[in-house]
């Protein structure tokens, strides 16, 4: 199940979920996240990712960041926003950070909890690879802000779209020439800044092989959707496995 768009939805009454950490990681549902920089072709890949889950019958939602539900949605577009002046970058930290509580407490947790997958295009990497690594922000700062705002939730998994700068950006133009309306603040950072996203992902994928799941985006559209393909059937396969040990446990 994909939500309609989050602009066009009425507000969700507002409430706060709270989970103790000890139980966060036994949350029913799966969480799966999209990774990697502009033109990567992530967001392409919804639909292959959308069939799926819908031929196995497994019940979803697909979600955004920032974004995701009204608020987070009105704050992605300050973020976004190329007439506006440059923000600070704690400025910029922070309203990811409010988009980002927004979406977990109204969306992302209560589908969680209901036992349905979540799959969400960009998270928490993100903030580490654009604010940290991108913006020259303090890494431990946004741990701090990471531990507030999730306690212990983390992505089950991440899907890395890896691909070189040069190649991106050239698919970003080529993107942006029929779209030239949505053209946002980041896709018109340096290739420097891009590269730094780049090794950012990398770096975080090295340190936890078991989450990230790289995917080869410089391939045509084909291959890398027979990718994700597989790297979703390798996800089942870890799920049903740690189903088994639960059930005897």
């Amino acid at each position: 199940m994909v939500p309609p768009d989050a602009s066009n939805t009425k507000a969700p009454e507002a409430r706060t979920v709270s989970i103790p950490d000890e139980k966060i990681n036994c949350l029913p549902g799966c969480f799966i996240t999209l990774e990697g920089g502009e033109g990567a072709g992530k967001t392409t890949q919804l639909s292959t990712i959308t069939a799926f889950l819908q031929q196995r019958g497994i019940r979803f939602i697909s979600t955004r960041e920032p974004g995701g539900t009204r608020v987070s949605e009105a704050i992605r577009a300050v973020l976004l926003a190329t007439d506006l002046p440059a923000m600070h970058a704690d400025t910029e930290l922070m309203l990811m950070f409010a988009a980002r509580n927004e979406h977990l407490q109204q969306l992302i947790i209560p589908a969680l909890q209901r036992g349905e997958w979540v799959i969400c295009d960009r998270f928490t990497d993100a903030s580490y690879a654009y604010q940290g690594y991108g913006r020259g922000l303090s890494l431990p700062r946004i741990a701090e802000l990471e531990q507030w705002v999730q306690g212990s939730l983390r992505p089950d998994f991440t899907l890395l779209f890896d691909i070189d700068v040069q190649l991106s950006r050239q698919r970003a133009a080529r993107r942006n020439r029929v779209d030239v309306a949505n053209v946002d603040r980041f896709e018109q950072e340096t290739c420097d800044f891009h590269e730094k996203i780049r090794a950012a992902y990398l770096q975080r994928a090295a340190q936890e092989p078991q989450r990230f799941i790289r995917i080869d985006a410089s391939q045509t559209q084909a291959a890398v959707g027979t990718a994700v393909q597989q790297a979703l059937s390798q996800i089942l396969t870890q799920r049903a496995a740690q189903h088994a040990v639960r059930t005897i446990q």
